[in-house]
C-alpha cells in the first residue's frame, strides 16, 4: 500500500521524500540526497570559465557546454541544434505531433512530463500560491515572492560598488562584471569580448554580414528589428515621440530626450553648425568630425575615416576580400545582398522611383526626393550661422566648412 501511495504522489507532481530544510519533495531517495548537498555546501566542482560550482562532475560538464557554445545534438528535420540530448528529444515531438504524456484522471495529453506534472497539481489539490495583484499562480512560495517584486518595485540586491539595485541576484552578478571588467563572451573571429551573450550575437552579424530584417519599401537591410522599425518611419513620416512642452516631434526616443534638455535647463553640448545636441563633450567632438569631413574611426590600411564603427567594419570587408554576392552580368561582387540588388538595376535599367510631375525615374528614393525640389523650388537646408538656404544637404555641408575654417 505504501508503494502504491508513493507512486501516486509521483503522478500528482509531489514526491514521498521531503527535504527537512526547505520542504521540497522528491520522487526518489537519490534525488533527495543530491539536493541535500546544496544545503551541506558540498559544491566541489568549480567551472573554469565562471564562478559557478556544482555538486557533481557531470553537472559541471553539462554547464561548460554553455560557455563553449557547442550544440552537438542536431535535429534531422530542421536546422536546430541543442546542448543536451533530452532537449533534442523534446523538440522532435514538434515534428511528430506526438503527445505521449496522458493524464490518468482526464483525457488531456501533453508533449512533455514537466507539463503533465504541472497539470496534475489541479487534480492533487496541492496548495498553490496566487498573486494578489494579478491572476498568476505559483507552485512554490519563493517563486511568488520573486514575482511580487515586479508589482512592488522592490530591488533587494544592492551593488556594493555603485547605487544600482536589482530584483534578482542573477542580474546583480551580471552587473558586477561592469565593475570587475569581466567579459566572458569571447568572439571567435576577433579579440573582442562582451558582458552579455546578446552583445556577442549582435557583434557576430558584422563578421557574417547577416542582416535578417529587410525593408519592404526599399532594399535596405538591418541587423536588428528596432533599427528596421526606426528606418520605416522615413517612409511613413511617422514621428511618435512628441515633446510635451512644445509641438516638436521626433522619430526616435533618444532625440526627444536630448531635446527635453532644452526645456529642463539641463546642460547639453550643442553643435554650433547644426541643431544637434549631445550629453557629453566627447560625443560632440566625434560629431564635429562629420562636419569637417573627417571621422573618429579610421581604417588602418588606407586611412579612410568613418563616422561610425559599423561603417568602418563594413569598409574593412573590402580589404579582407569578403565579397560574397557576385553579379551575374559583370565581375563585380558585393558584401551585402542589398548592394547587389541595387547594382543589378544598372544592368536591367530598372528605375522604381518615378516622378509624378515629369517622366524622370530614379534608382534610389533619395535621388527622387532631391529631384522633386526642382519642381517645388524649395530650399530646405538652412545654415544656422548665416541666412543662406540650399537645395541639397551636401551643398549645405560644403558651405558649413567655410564657417569652421573661419573659426580656426
Amino acid at each position: 500500500m505504501d508503494t502504491l501511495e508513493n507512486r501516486m504522489m509521483i503522478h500528482s507532481g509531489k514526491g514521498p521524500y521531503q527535504c527537512s530544510q526547505c520542504f521540497e519533495s522528491f520522487s526518489h531517495t537519490n534525488e533527495l540526497t543530491e539536493h541535500m548537498r546544496i544545503h551541506a555546501v558540498e559544491n566541489k566542482y568549480q567551472c573554469n570559465y565562471c564562478d559557478k560550482v556544482f555538486t557533481s562532475k557531470s553537472e559541471r560538464t553539462k554547464h561548460i557546454k554553455i560557455h563553449s557554445r557547442e550544440k552537438p545534438y542536431q535535429c534531422n528535420q530542421c536546422k536546430k541544434a541543442f546542448l543536451f540530448d533530452n532537449e533534442l528529444h523534446r523538440h522532435m515531438i514538434i515534428h511528430t505531433e506526438e503527445n505521449p504524456y496522458q493524464c490518468k484522471l482526464c483525457d488531456i495529453f501533453f508533449t512533455d512530463e514537466y507539463a503533465l506534472n504541472k497539470h496534475n497539481i489541479i487534480h492533487s489539490g496541492e496548495k498553490t500560491y496566487q498573486c494578489s495583484q494579478c491572476d498568476k499562480v505559483f507552485t512554490h512560495n519563493y517563486k511568488l515572492k520573486k514575482h511580487t517584486r515586479s508589482h512592488t518595485g522592490e530591488r533587494p540586491y544592492q551593488c556594493s560598488q555603485c547605487d544600482k539595485a536589482f530584483r534578482y541576484n542573477t542580474n546583480l552578478r551580471k552587473h558586477m562584471r561592469i565593475h570587475s571588467g569581466e567579459k566572458p563572451h569571447q568572439c571567435s573571429m576577433c579579440d573582442k569580448a562582451f558582458l552579455r551573450i546578446d552583445g556577442l550575437k549582435s557583434h557576430m552579424m558584422f563578421h557574417t554580414g547577416k542582416r535578417p530584417h529587410k525593408c519592404s519599401q526599399c532594399y535596405k537591410e538591418f541587423t536588428h528589428n528596432y533599427k528596421l522599425t526606426e528606418h520605416m518611419r522615413i517612409h511613413t513620416g511617422e514621428k511618435p515621440y512628441q515633446c510635451s512642452k512644445c509641438n516638436k516631434a521626433f522619430t526616435i526616443s533618444s532625440d526627444l530626450t536630448k531635446h527635453m534638455g532644452i526645456h529642463s535647463g539641463e546642460i547639453l553640448y550643442q553643435c554650433s553648425l547644426c541643431d544637434k545636441a549631445f550629453s557629453g563633450m566627447l560625443t560632440l567632438e566625434k560629431h564635429m568630425m562629420i562636419h569637417s569631413g573627417k571621422g573618429p574611426y579610421q581604417c588602418n590600411q588606407c586611412c579612410k575615416p568613418f563616422s561610425h564603427t559599423n561603417k568602418l567594419i563594413e569598409h574593412m570587408r573590402i580589404h579582407a576580400g569578403e565579397t560574397k554576392y557576385q553579379c551575374n552580368y559583370c565581375e563585380k561582387a558585393f558584401t551585402h545582398k542589398s548592394m547587389l540588388k541595387r547594382h543589378i538595376m544598372i544592368h536591367t535599367g530598372e528605375k522604381p522611383y518615378q516622378c509624378n510631375q515629369c517622366e524622370k525615374a530614379f534608382l534610389e528614393r533619395n535621388k527622387l526626393k532631391r529631384h522633386m525640389i526642382i519642381h517645388t523650388g524649395e530650399k530646405p537646408y538652412q545654415c544656422k550661422l548665416c541666412d543662406k538656404f540650399f537645395v541639397q544637404k551636401s551643398d549645405l555641408n560644403k558651405h558649413i566648412r567655410i564657417h569652421s575654417v573661419e573659426k580656426k
